[in-house]
């Protein structure tokens, strides 16, 4: 009996307790950059993808300020199975992180050959043609690398909690738009001109589930698909001399834009990391 007395004190007790409500200036700002990126989370361009990781930046900052106020963590820590379950999807974060580094990273290797391969053009080297070939054949490589990363992204993600406390509820959304941001990340270095989709590019749209971009539409390509359809029709054509200067300017154009994404994504790992440890202080605590 006196045992389960205690039982209900204790009960009571951790009802008393609450979460910093929506109210509280950190959870206000918190939602105000998830909000914006409920917005901006379609990846378009390069500087639509540094906005968005941007923006995905300052609220893991924010976030972790969160989880930094003692109210916050003598919840967190009573409440150990949400608590343990938000550390399970931070893990899930960082895998995919990981996995969207190492495309960008690729895609940054794909242009790195490509430029040199056009500068020794220039100096009459007459086999730019191959490279142009290589290019499109690592590419179509590259793709079937997003598609089983996009596969195993649509098996990701954070459980709707139980308890409606402010903390899991934003914990929950940034998890959901951090695998929203990363997945249109994924699709910005996708094949999706239809004359150069390679086999198995139906599923990779399927796994997006998202408007495609058209090249021969009234729709503006991104950076990376406008350099793909250009050596595309250059491979058919046989003839750089027409497109040289184009070609030089998106070639020198996209490189440090993939650049300044990496670096934005080494940042969002950092952070990612840093929520991650935050919640196993807790848990452990």
């Amino acid at each position: 009996m006196a045992s389960s007395i205690e039982t209900l004190k204790m009960s009571s007790h951790f009802r008393s307790i609450s979460l910093p409500s929506r109210s509280h200036p950190l959870t206000t700002t918190v939602e105000e950059h998830l909000s914006r990126l409920r917005s901006s989370q379609t990846v378009s361009c390069s500087s639509s993808a540094s906005q968005s990781l941007g923006e995905l930046e300052n609220l893991y900052d924010c976030i972790d300020d969160l989880l930094q106020l003692p109210l916050t963590q003598q919840v967190l820590s009573h409440l150990r199975s949400l608590a343990e379950e938000s550390l399970d999807v931070s893990l899930q974060l960082l895998d995919v992180c990981v996995n969207v580094r190492e495309a960008f990273s690729q895609m940054k290797e794909c242009v790195q050959e490509l430029k040199s391969s056009f500068r020794r053009k220039k100096r009459g080297d007459s086999s730019f043609y191959f490279e142009v070939e290589a290019y499109i054949n690592s590419r179509k490589k590259l793709n079937k690398l997003i598609t089983k990363y996009l596969r195993n992204l649509k098996k990701k993600g954070p459980k709707k909690g139980s308890l409606n406390e402010a903390t899991f509820s934003v914990l929950t959304e940034a998890g959901e738009i951090s695998l929203s941001v990363f997945g249109s990340l994924l699709g910005f270095l996708a094949v999706t001109c239809a004359s150069t989709k390679p086999r198995g590019w139906s599923r990779v749209s399927k796994l997006l589930e998202a408007k495609s971009v058209s090249c021969d539409g009234g729709e503006e390509t991104n950076e990376v698909q406008g350099l793909d359809a250009l050596l595309l029709s250059l491979r058919s054509s046989k003839d750089i001399n027409n497109q040289a200067g184009n070609l030089s300017k998106r070639l020198e154009e996209l490189e440090p834009s993939i650049q300044e994404i990496e670096d934005d994504l080494e940042c969002i790992f950092r952070r990612l990391v840093k929520l991650r440890v935050s919640l196993l202080n807790i848990v452990n605590h």
